[in-house]
């Protein structure tokens, strides 16, 4: 199994990292990718990556939430950040404007800047979209031949909205939103529409626990050794083997990512 989307530097790994990268190894994680979310989280996401060679791959960008902080050469550290063999996509980016905790018009901005980097720089596109839909594909659709790929991390979406995604030859990142009976009910009755060759799998801990792991944990915090628990909703949802599901998810990061140690 590879983890395309864990956010390894958060403060509430701070305690047990490496202990929680071993319980990793130990249920078959092959690879994980730190998810960067800032310039200061990419740059941490990097350093740790070092410290894992061929194990730990990153990606560089800036999540929406952060767009209202950029300084005015985010985009030259971003690409020298890309410049490091472990960076494997620009990202997390996108637009969320279920929160809004960046202006609209800054995030479009940082967005469309971030789409065009990847570009320039021959990288794919790790995708973040929360209530923006609409927009978030008028600003990606013209970049569709223009960058190696564009995955929709922890997709939520409904299904015309998955469709559009698959029309525009995107992965789609299944997280622990479809263990949730709560709010992930639409997605696990739409997975079954993704083709094997365009699913992925990822925790994105230390959010989004799976609400299936018994007996529940004593903390809510996520992790990537729980990944199974998204392999054993999937298989429920779409019919699909748990050795389908893995074999086709991890050979499609690393042909997306272009993950060389675990071919």
């Amino acid at each position: 199994m590879i983890d395309i989307g864990i956010n390894l530097t958060n403060k509430r790994f701070d305690k047990d990292r490496d202990a929680m990268i071993e319980r990793a190894r130990s249920v078959g994680i092959r690879s994980m990718l730190v998810t960067g979310t800032s310039v200061i989280e990419s740059q941490k996401a990097d350093l740790l990556c070092q410290q894992y060679p061929q194990y730990l791959y990153s990606t560089a960008g800036v999540h929406p939430h952060d767009a209202d902080h950029v300084a005015n050469d985010y985009l030259d550290q971003l690409t020298l950040l890309a410049s490091k063999n472990n960076v494997v996509a620009i990202g997390e980016c996108g637009l969320d404007f279920n929160r809004n905790f960046s202006t609209p018009k800054q995030q479009e901005r940082v967005f469309a800047e971030q789409i065009c980097l990847a570009a320039e720089l021959n990288l794919p596109l790790f995708l973040h979209q929360r209530d923006a839909f609409e927009l978030w594909m008028l600003n990606l659709e013209p970049y569709i031949d223009k960058v190696p790929a564009m995955v929709s991390h922890c997709f939520t979406g409904n299904k015309e909205e998955l469709d559009r995604c698959l029309a525009a030859g995107m992965y789609i990142g299944i997280t622990g939103w479809i263990c949730d009976e709560r709010r992930g009910q639409e997605l696990r009755e739409i997975v079954k529409h993704i083709p094997l060759n365009r699913l992925m799998i990822e925790t994105d801990a230390p959010y989004l626990t799976p609400r299936t792991i018994r007996p529940r944990p004593k903390s809510s915090r996520n992790e990537a050794c729980y990944l199974p628990y998204i392999v054993e909703a999937l298989v429920q949802c779409t019919g699909y083997s748990e050795q389908e599901i893995i074999k086709k998810s991890s050979e499609n990061a690393v042909k997306v990512f272009n993950l060389e140690q675990v071919r």
